[in-house]
């Protein structure tokens, strides 16, 4: 594999990626995977989660399996929500403050 510290192959299970990751970037994971679905408006939601997270290379720096988790959490009220906080966060009513 070629030196690049800023990727990390997808693997089948969503394994980790090494380091911390950064909170924004966690966010920003959760928030555009859950914008992708919203649009795709798949038949099956964790096939189509893997399939994003695969080729969305900013995000395979956060696991898959946590933000899966974070997406599962989402409140099922209607209305504008966002995930805030990285890893310890939570949804949070309203539009997210970047996109």
């Amino acid at each position: 594999m070629p030196d690049r510290p800023f990727l990390n192959d997808p693997g089948p299970g969503g394994e980790p990626p090494a380091g911390a990751v950064p909170d924004a970037l966690f966010d920003l994971a959760v928030n555009r995977a859950d914008a992708a679905l919203r649009g795709l408006r798949p038949a099956d939601p964790a096939r189509a989660l893997s399939q994003w997270h695969a080729r969305t290379r900013f995000a395979r720096r956060v696991s898959l399996m946590a933000v899966s988790a974070a997406l599962r959490q989402k409140p099922q009220e209607g209305g504008e929500w966002h995930w805030a906080g990285g890893p310890g966060g939570g949804w949070v009513r309203g539009k997210a403050p970047f996109p």
